[in-house]
């Protein structure tokens, strides 16, 4: 009998990724999550069956280290999907460059160290894919958002170069410009349930990736842009 599927989403959270994790179990693909704070993972993990390890993706060691557990215990992944980033607001007069730095290794520099870990891993087998998590910061720098846009700018960098390098090799590799908010649980206010409508749905959000995921080798796309049909351009 052949081994489940794996996938691994690094930078795991409650929201989009909780929704890529019931998207893949569902289509008998085994999931592990990782996090810097695994406890957030705690009740996803109680309710799937889905594995979470704390692992810093700005962190080349803690990288190397999670890539290895997890051969060890499930086999190399055949989807990877980097979620993490981070987001530091303020003028650029003002803005501490110690955040801007933290904002920047996060967003964009743990999405490489994830990416070279995968692709030694997928180049050999010439089968795999890495996807990559986008926003609205990929492709339009908001006033007052600096760091995020060029950890965002960054991330896009790397997966575009990546597609032209890893995509004759057979690795499918993917950004996902997420141009939006992501919806929520509702709260009990109209005000909330007003921009609930106009918020993408995450589990929507799945299942482009998951759309994606089955694209045929001879008409593979590098990037897709998601957005409710009442945000603006």
């Amino acid at each position: 009998m052949p081994k489940e599927k794996l996938a691994l989403i690094v930078g795991a959270g409650s929201g989009l990724s909780a929704c890529l994790t019931q998207r893949f179990l569902s289509e008998d693909m085994q999931v592990v999550l990782a996090a810097r704070n695994t406890h957030k993972l705690s009740t996803l993990c109680n309710h799937t069956k889905a594995t979470a390890y704390r692992c810093d993706a700005t962190n080349q060691n803690e990288v190397e280290l999670l890539f290895s557990k997890i051969n060890k215990h499930f086999g190399d992944p055949d989807v990877v999907i980097y979620n993490a980033s981070s987001r530091v607001r303020g003028p650029i007069t003002e803005i501490k460059p110690e955040q801007v730095l933290q904002a920047l290794t996060t967003s964009c520099f743990g999405g490489f160290l994830v990416a070279q870990q995968a692709a030694k891993r997928m180049v050999p087998r010439g089968k795999g894919a890495i996807f990559f998590t986008g926003a609205s910061a990929s492709i339009k720098g908001y006033p007052k958002s600096a760091a995020f846009a060029m950890g965002k700018f960054g991330l896009r960098g790397l997966a575009q170069s990546l597609a032209r390098e890893l995509h004759p090799k057979k690795i499918h590799v993917g950004h996902f410009i997420i141009d939006g908010r992501i919806k929520k649980k509702l709260d009990e206010t109209s005000a909330d349930a007003e921009l609930n409508d106009r918020s993408l749905d995450p589990d929507a959000i799945a299942d482009v990736y998951w759309q994606f995921l089955q694209q045929p080798s001879n008409a593979w796309a590098w990037e897709i842009e998601l957005r409710p049909n009442g945000e603006v351009f």
